[in-house]
C-alpha cells in the first residue's frame, strides 16, 4: 500500500506543487539537506533492515477493514500523525520514516500473514500495530521468530512480556483491579454482572475482574458472566437478565462495532445510565462516535487518556490531529497509545545510536517521552509503561468528563500475583 500520508484522496496544492517541480529546470537544483553529521548505514543498521542514507521504513499493521475498523482507525491515524511531525522534525538519526500500511481485517491469521511480510519482505525496523489481543497473539511468534519489534497500543490484559514488544497501552493493574476499586469505594458496589466479546482479552481481563471482585473486595460478588461473538448485534436476553438481577454494576468489556448495538438495546430496555453504574475498560471515543453520545451518557470508563484532558501536551495534540484528520474526529484512549509509537522508537532509536532490534529492545527501559498527551510516560524494564489511572464519565456530546486520576504514574505489572 502506499507510504504517502494522505488524509484526503487528492490534493489540489499537492498537484500545484507537483506541477510546480515540472516546470524546474533540473530537480538537481532543489536544495538538499546536509547529511554531514548523519551517522552512516552501516553503523546505525548492522542486520539487513529497510534503512538507507535517507530513509527508514516502518510498518502499520491494523484493521481498517471489518468489525474492528470503528476501533482501529484513529490508531493508524494516529501513528501517521507522529510520523509526519517526526519528519517534519527532521526523522530519525537524520533519516525520514517511510511507511508500509497493511490491514489486517479484523481476522487474525490476516494479521499474522502481514506481520510476516512486513519483517520479511519490506524488512521494517519496527510496526506500530494490531488491537485486540487476539491480533496480538497471532503476530507475537513472527516477530519473535524473526526479532522485529512491535509497538502495541492497547489496553491488555496483562499476563505478557516480549523482547520484541513495546506496550504503549494499560495492563490489568493499572486499569481493571484500579477501575474495580474505584466503582467498589465510590459507589458502594457490592454486585457485579461481566459482559465481553468472545476472545482472549475479554475472557482473560473478566477472569482476573472476577479474582479480584470475589477474593479482593470485600462482600462482593458476580451475579453474571456472558460472552458474545465479535459482531454480535444481539443482545436483548443479557439485558433483561441484567434487568432480573439488577447488579450494582454492569462491567462490560464488549469491543468492536457491537458496542453500537449494545449501548442502543440498553437504552432502548429502558436502562437508564445515571442510575445504573455501568463501568468500562473498552469504549473510547472512537467508539462512541458511532454509539452516539445520548445512548452511553452517564457510563463510566477506565482509560489513561480522554480526549478532554486539561493539559498543554493535548492542548497540542487535539488540534493538531483534528487539522490533518478534519474537525470531527474524535480521539480515543488507544488512538492516544497508538500515537506513542512511533515517538518511543525514535527516542528509543536516538538512545541506542541504532535501528537494530537488539539494541532498540536493550535501550527501550527508561526512555521517556515528555510530550505524551496523556502526560509523562517512561518505558518499564518489562517493556510496559508507567502511566497514571483515569476514570472518565460520558456526556451526550460523546466525550468523557475526567471525575479520577491517580496522583502518580502507577508502575505496570504485568504478572500480578495471584491473578495467573
Amino acid at each position: 500500500m502506499s507510504d504517502e500520508i494522505k488524509p484526503g484522496l487528492k490534493s489540489p496544492l499537492r498537484r500545484k506543487l507537483l506541477m510546480g517541480m515540472a516546470a524546474l529546470p533540473a530537480i538537481s537544483m532543489l536544495p538538499r539537506p546536509s547529511f554531514a553529521d548523519v551517522p552512516a548505514t552501516s553503523a546505525v543498521n548492522t542486520t539487513g533492515l529497510a534503512v538507507t542514507d535517507t530513509e527508514v521504513t516502518v510498518g502499520i499493521l491494523h484493521s481498517v477493514t471489518g468489525t474492528m475498523a470503528i476501533s482501529e482507525t484513529g490508531s493508524v491515524e494516529a501513528e501517521k500523525l507522529a510520523i509526519s511531525q517526526i519528519n517534519e522534525a527532521g526523522g530519525v538519526l537524520g533519516r525520514k520514516i517511510k511507511f508500509v500500511q497493511e490491514d489486517g481485517a479484523s481476522d487474525w491469521p490476516t494479521f499474522a500473514e502481514k506481520a510476516k511480510k512486513l519483517l520479511v519482505n519490506d524488512k521494517c525496523a519496527a510496526v506500530m500495530g494490531c488491537w485486540t489481543s487476539a491480533s496480538r497473539k497471532a503476530v507475537l511468534p513472527v516477530f519473535e521468530q524473526y526479532n522485529g519489534m512491535l509497538y502495541y497500543p492497547t489496553f491488555y490484559e496483562g499476563l505478557e512480556q516480549s523482547k520484541n514488544v513495546i506496550y504503549t497501552g494499560q495492563e490489568a493493574t493499572q486499569q481493571i483491579l484500579a477501575g474495580l476499586d474505584w466503582v467498589n469505594k465510590t459507589k458502594g458496589s457490592k454486585t457485579f454482572y461481566l459482559l465481553g466479546s468472545d476472545y482472549i482479552w475479554p475472557r482473560t481481563s473478566n477472569k482476573i475482574a472476577r479474582k479480584h471482585i470475589e477474593g479482593h473486595l470485600q462482600g462482593c460478588k458476580v451475579v453474571g458472566e456472558e460472552y458474545f461473538p465479535l459482531g454480535n448485534t444481539q443482545f436483548n436476553s443479557v439485558i433483561n437478565k441484567i434487568k432480573l438481577t439488577k447488579p450494582d454494576v454492569i462491567y462490560a468489556i464488549i469491543v468492536g462495532g457491537s458496542n453500537v448495538a449494545f449501548y442502543k438495546q440498553l437504552k432502548a430496555a429502558g436502562i437508564d445510565l445515571s442510575k445504573q453504574t455501568l463501568l468500562t475498560i473498552s469504549v473510547t471515543e472512537d467508539e462512541i462516535d458511532g454509539i452516539g453520545g445520548e445512548n452511553i451518557a452517564g457510563a463510566y470508563a477506565c482509560m489513561k487518556y480522554f480526549q478532554s484532558l486539561d493539559n498543554p501536551n493535548n492542548k497540542v495534540f487535539v488540534p493538531a490531529f483534528k487539522k490533518m484528520w478534519g474537525e470531527k474526529t474524535v480521539i480515543g484512549d488507544v488512538t492516544q497509545a497508538a500515537y506513542l509509537g512511533p515517538w518511543l522508537w525514535k527516542l528509543t532509536a536516538e538512545k541506542a545510536g541504532s535501528f537494530d532490534i537488539d539494541k532498540i529492545a536493550a535501550a527501550s527501559p527508561g526512555v521517556e517521552f515528555k510530550g505524551a498527551p496523556e502526560g509523562y510516560v517512561r518505558i518499564h524494564e518489562n517493556h510496559h509503561l508507567w502511566s497514571k489511572t483515569r476514570v472518565g464519565r460520558a456526556k451526550a456530546d460523546g466525550q468523557y468528563e475526567l471525575i479520577y486520576e491517580t496522583a502518580d504514574l502507577v508502575e505496570p505489572n504485568p504478572f500480578p500475583k495471584g491473578y495467573q
